[in-house]
């Protein structure tokens, strides 16, 4: 469900290099003509692309970007041509910073990605960072959101669909137990919340449903102020729904005073390869408008062309 439209004859890593460095010279940097490159390249080829223009012209391909480009679009761009798992590893980064902090890009990254693909940003993380991303997002964490957030980025999940019913039955009942307790993060919530398979945890959230009458995060709507419960609200939703909680980010990305562009750049720059397509749907579905419009109605320039590209709709 990718929106990443990559050409059938696809040109070798030296070129594609040779005409970014062309791109560079000049007057004026070419914009069109790196989208036209990056913007339709798969990961594996974007890291050829990488390493030949280092081994070519002796620089980083992404310090030239920096140096390039600018705003948004700079942004886009860079983000992009990084591979995936170094790309969340500078998020995570990112939203530990002081200025950038982001408790909600942290719990986005562990419960959209598979547990293969978030050991490789945690490899990642320690590669570039020398730290861990467990022990940065316990120091830049506190109280109830470090004991969700922690356990959330540690944990290698099963990622099969076997599914134990006993277990999704009794767990329902804990889950509803300490909810009417208000007990939002007792341990054994928490527990069944940040480690249970995607598949379990959907099984245990329909036993849920069904048992009790009511959707899990209608019982945990108690408090919109309550950072803590609007995020183990989130938490759920993108483990179990990860097209809707998209959704709704873009939503909000989009449709208030002022576009939320960091928002619409992550979740373009970082879906395209994945369910972008299936995010598009479900906003559509949801908002009656076609995602790629709302983007272009949204957005200008290049920044515009480069979202455009990503969604396969460049043309």
């Amino acid at each position: 469900m990718a929106t990443l439209k990559v050409p059938s004859q696809v040109p070798s890593p030296a070129e594609d290099s040779e005409q970014l460095r062309k791109a560079f010279q000049g007057w004026g940097t070419n914009e069109d003509l790196i989208i036209s490159i990056l913007a339709h390249r798969n990961a594996a080829q974007r890291k050829l692309i990488h390493e030949t223009y280092s081994q070519t012209y002796g620089e980083d391909l992404l310090t030239d970007l920096d140096k390039e480009l600018s705003s948004d679009f700079e942004r886009a761009v860079v983000l992009w041509t990084l591979g995936p798992a170094e790309r969340d590893a500078f998020l995570v980064n990112e939203a530990t910073k002081r200025l950038t902090k982001n408790n909600w890009i942290l719990m986005e990254i562990a419960s959209t990605r598979s547990s293969l693909d978030l050991f490789k940003a945690k490899q990642a993380y320690q590669a570039r960072f020398k730290r861990s991303i467990e022990e940065d997002v316990a120091y830049h964490t506190s109280g109830d959101i470090r004991k969700l957030l922690v356990p959330l980025v540690g944990t290698f999940r099963y990622d099969g669909d076997e599914v134990n019913m006993i277990l999704a039955k009794s767990e329902a009942k804990l889950l509803h137990e300490k909810i009417a307790e208000k007990a939002y993060n007792h341990e054994d919530l928490l527990r069944v919340i940040t480690t249970r398979s995607k598949a379990q945890l959907n099984a245990t959230l329909n036993h849920y449903n069904n048992e009790f009458g009511n959707e899990i995060d209608k019982d945990l709507e108690t408090d919109s102020d309550d950072e803590y419960l609007n995020l183990l609200r989130a938490t759920i939703k993108s483990l179990t729904y990860p097209e809707k909680y998209f959704e709704e980010l873009l939503r909000l990305a989009i449709n208030k005073t002022g576009t939320d562009e960091w928002a619409l750049t992550r979740v373009v720059t970082t879906r395209a390869e994945v369910d972008l397509q299936k995010i598009a749907e479900e906003y559509q579905k949801r908002n009656s408008v076609p995602l790629d419009r709302a983007i272009a109605n949204d957005t200008s320039g290049d920044y515009q062309k480069i979202l455009l590209a990503l969604m396969g709709h460049d043309d």
